[in-house]
């Protein structure tokens, strides 16, 4: 008879290591969490690193565009202002603003390239491994679910054929005690009792197999798989760690290295600052305006107690100095615009003229003559058009501007220069090497580089001697410019002869190099210029005495001399420019700068003689 261990304890012997395995498998759900949970806060701080690059090239974007947008204009107005110090230093502002914004941008880049791009390429690296290590695990968890499974079944199999061969041997003592029973029945019983004993002992010897096999399982499980996992998820969370330290390290280390540099952007913004030279500037500002004016004399007393007798016609004034009578002296500081901020004085208002004086007058003046291109060439000036020597300004404005022109033709001439010698060398080299081109195709181009700088040195000598005129202006040349007017002036009268001789000066100011060149346009009598001959000459509006020698050269324009005096006609209307009369056929525009105005509403005879004064 054999004798066999209680079920029961059996049971109680292999019920723990299912709490394990539970347990086992609660603490692989718990790591997973955990290494989910890095994982997502390294992706977070990808992102918070990604959006500071973006943040750091829109700012430097922005400190672009505002050092662009306040960047001076080539060719302008705006770019002339930048010669003082003080604009000077904010240009040098807005060029170490743009270095800086540089330096923003050099943040953005190795926040990019040593941050974000090698975290990114490490998260993914680390989703494979994590999802490697948590594969084995749960590889592991379930062969020893499926031991512990297979221990189970040996387990109720051996409990199962124990139970049956009790029972079967309780069958066999049963029948053996009772004698009503056959001997052929309790032989049967004794061989059931025999076999389920030996197919529990098999059992059992199964089970014993198994279970050996499950502890030894569990045994390499819970020593040797599972802790080596966990040992490769604790080495991977590590590295994560470490990872993301040293990230954080990097990112400030980005930001360190650019520091020097941009001290040094924000220490030439000092030193631009520092370079502001009031003094300079405000020397620049008295060279850039000076007008070249003497300063205005003593203002003389006006005394207008004495009445002052005028008559229409030019016996009556001519009577009047005769008599010894008082008359206007037109060389008198009194009147007219001495100094530049100083305003006309201007004189009562004229009384109307009869008009059968205002007839008389028309009858007995000679008429003015009048052609379209006079009429153009005032209105080119009325419209804007400068004339090409300057002589609209100052003196000193006017030295600098035809000094600024000659400076600017010696460039073009040198740039010329420079292409007819570089033209000449490469000719040399066809000449010596045929095969190497044509040395007669550069000719054309040399020979149009030759007339160019002859026509720029033109250019330079008539700028150079009006310069010269500027700066070496004497009152002895002014009288001799006089005279040598006067003489013009008799040979060359002013009349249709005018209209139709050609100038060296265009309609629009521009300079005519070859006047063999210019085609002679000659205008033809028209019922369009018979309006303009049988105008009315403009009355006048006082008198003028010219401060400086002005030679009009353009057209439109009048030469005066310096000290002399003449009739206004037109009041300057805001552009520069008064119109003046010398004689009856003689008129035109000058600058106002040069004259010195009398209004006198009173003086409208057009024949009226005035004479030359010089101070």
């Amino acid at each position: 008879m054999v004798s066999l261990p209680h079920p029961s304890l059996l049971h109680g012997a292999v019920s723990a290591p299912c709490l394990c395995c539970r347990k086992g498998k609660d603490q692989f759900d718990n790591l997973e969490k955990h290494t989910q949970w890095g994982i997502d806060v390294l992706e977070k701080y990808i992102k918070f690193v990604k959006e500071r690059t973006e943040i750091e090239l829109s700012y430097a974007k922005q400190l672009r565009n505002l050092s662009k947008k306040y960047q001076p204009k080539k060719n302008s107005k705006e770019e002339e202002e930048y010669r003082y110090t003080s604009t000077r230093a904010f240009l040098a502002t807005l060029n170490e603003m743009n270095d800086y914004a540089g330096q923003h941008e050099v943040i953005s880049e190795n926040m990019t390239s040593l941050i974000t791009a090698e975290l990114t390429r490490y998260v993914q690296e680390l989703k494979q491994e994590r999802k490697s290590h948590f594969h084995d695990g749960r590889k592991a968890q379930q062969h020893i679910e499926t031991c512990w499974k297979q221990l189970e079944a040996s387990k109720r199999r051996f409990e199962r054929d124990c139970k049956e061969a009790d029972r079967a041997q309780q069958y066999f003592e049963k029948m053996d005690a009772d004698i009503n029973v056959t001997k052929a029945d309790v032989e049967k019983a004794r061989q059931q009792a025999q076999l389920r004993h030996q197919m529990a002992e098999d059992s059992k010897a199964e089970y014993s197999s198994t279970l050996q096999k499950f502890n030894s399982e569990q045994h390499e499980h819970y020593y040797t798989h599972i802790p080596n996992i966990f040992q490769k998820i604790q080495e991977m969370e590590e590295r994560r760690i470490v990872r993301i330290g040293e990230s954080m390290k990097t990112f400030a280390e980005v930001d360190r290295q650019v520091i020097p540099i941009i001290g040094k952007c924000l220490d030439e913004i000092t030193k631009a600052a520092e370079s502001v030279d009031h003094k300079n500037d405000s020397q620049m500002v008295i060279e850039a305006f000076k007008s070249g004016f003497e300063p205005p004399g003593d203002v003389d007393f006006e005394d207008f107690t004495q009445p002052m007798k005028r008559t229409v016609s030019e016996s009556s004034l001519s009577n009047s100095r005769g008599d010894g009578k008082s008359e206007p002296k037109f060389g008198s500081k009194s009147k007219g615009k001495l100094w530049p901020f100083i305003k006309k004085n201007k004189s009562p208002k004229q009384q109307k003229e009869p008009l059968s004086h205002r007839f008389n007058e028309f009858m007995t003046s000679k008429p003015k003559i009048h052609c379209f291109r006079s009429l153009k060439r005032g209105l080119s000036l009325k419209l804007g058009a400068g004339p090409e020597d300057f002589s609209n300004l100052p003196p000193e404005q006017r030295r600098k501007k035809l000094q600024q022109k000659v400076d600017e033709l010696n460039r073009d001439i040198q740039k010329e220069m420079d292409s007819r010698d570089a033209l000449t060398k490469m000719k040399d080299v066809y000449i010596k090497n045929p095969q190497m081109g044509d040395a007669a195709s550069v000719d054309h181009r040399l020979a149009e580089l030759g007339q160019n700088i002859e026509k720029l040195r033109l250019e330079v000598q008539k700028f150079e001697g009006w310069l010269a005129e500027v700066e070496g202006r004497l009152p002895a040349r002014s009288e001799q410019h006089r005279r040598q007017s006067g003489v013009y002036e008799a040979q060359n009268p002013s009349g249709v002869n005018s209209c139709a001789q050609d100038r060296e000066s265009s309609p629009d100011g521009s300079y005519t190099e070859e006047q063999s060149q210019e085609t002679e346009m000659k205008v033809p009598a028209t019922d369009f210029d018979d309006e303009f001959d049988d105008e009315e000459p403009l009355p006048t509006i006082g008198t003028c005495k010219a401060l400086y020698t002005f030679e009009g050269q353009n057209e439109g324009t009048i030469s005066v001399a310096e000290g002399e005096m003449l009739y206004v006609i037109e009041e300057d209307k805001g552009d520069g420019w008064t119109r003046i009369r010398r004689n009856e056929d003689e008129e035109g525009y000058v600058p106002t700068s040069y004259v010195e105005v009398y209004l006198d509403k009173n003086a409208k005879d057009v024949h009226k003689p005035l004479q030359k004064i010089s101070e």
